[in-house]
């Protein structure tokens, strides 16, 4: 299914910056859960605050759904629950800033394979150039890098680049909201089994719950609303290079939080990816782009 293009591509790109500025404030709030709940326990208790919300909000009817929608909203609400949770796994292990920007290779290398035009191109090769830089920075600065900490990582760069083609499909075939409402509830689902553990924790300790909800607000339900928006105006390629504006912002958390230093290597890395999201949006606005869903993800039968 394809959708019109839209007549203001530029709000696809604020309301991408928009989810580049929440995720990663709430991965920082996120981590100082960890010790007490487990970065899996976080994940399962954020996931399912942020579906409630959502499911109350915007109340879905998935009766009405055909096979096919319920088929890209299971696909969906894998993704969401697999990338959140490794992802968690992740920066329990490693530092923020080199963690998003590893992460990254997933939408980055699903921007390279859609990408039709030299200058797309081009400007996937400054963010592949600053993505290189942070994980250099991540190496051979003041923290190296936990190995296993970047195997969780790129598992959830796998799953982010599906996140954004069900997300892509999902925001094509379900009118509204409702297909991430739905989505988020089957990660949930998905996701009890870690969860169970972190319920007494919780009933102990009732401030985690409010912590725990300011996580599913920033890091859930404002960026996922957000991104979904601006699947339906926006190429999935140019989407995918603007993502890498989340790293720059990554790294600002996780030093204003979390304490984390910028190097002056990373710091350059931070320039190169701007400079990408930069090129991407004029490109962007030179040209209006005739298809906003390219290449829809095929579901089986």
């Amino acid at each position: 299914m394809q959708s019109p293009a839209s007549p203001r591509p530029l709000t696809g790109v604020a309301l991408v910056i928009g989810s580049c500025l929440s995720l990663p404030f709430g991965a920082a709030v996120a981590a100082q859960l960890f010790p007490v709940l487990g970065p899996w326990g976080v994940t399962s208790l954020r996931v399912a605050i942020a579906a409630l919300l959502l499911l109350v909000i915007v109340r879905p009817r998935p009766l009405r759904w055909t096979r096919p929608q319920w088929i890209a909203v299971l696909l969906f609400g894998l993704s969401l629950a697999a990338m959140n949770g490794f992802f968690y796994a992740a920066i329990d292990r490693i530092p923020l800033g080199p963690a998003v920007a590893i992460e990254f290779l997933g939408p980055l290398v699903l921007a390279a394979v859609l990408t039709r035009r030299v200058s797309d191109a081009v400007w996937v090769g400054v963010a592949v150039l600053g993505m290189s830089l942070l994980f250099v920075d991540g190496v051979v600065g003041a923290d190296p890098l936990d190995p296993l900490g970047v195997v969780f990582i790129l598992i959830a760069a796998a799953f982010w680049a599906m996140y954004i083609r069900t997300s892509a499909r999902v925001g094509a075939s379900i009118p509204g909201s409702g297909g991430l409402a739905m989505g988020l509830a089957v990660a949930a689902v998905l996701l009890i089994p870690v969860g169970v553990p972190t319920v007494g924790t919780v009933v102990a300790a009732p401030h985690l719950l409010l912590l725990a909800a300011v996580t599913a607000l920033l890091s859930s339900v404002i960026p996922y609303s957000f991104e979904l928006a601006a699947l339906r105006r926006l190429p999935q390629r140019v989407f995918g290079v603007l993502l890498s504006l989340e790293p720059a912002f990554a790294t600002l958390a996780g030093w204003l939080v979390l304490g984390q230093s910028a190097t002056p290597l990373r710091m350059l890395a931070i320039a190169l990816v701007v400079a990408a999201s930069a090129g991407t949006t004029l490109g962007i606005r030179r040209r209006r782009e005739p298809d906003v869903f390219t290449a829809p993800i095929p579901l089986p039968d």
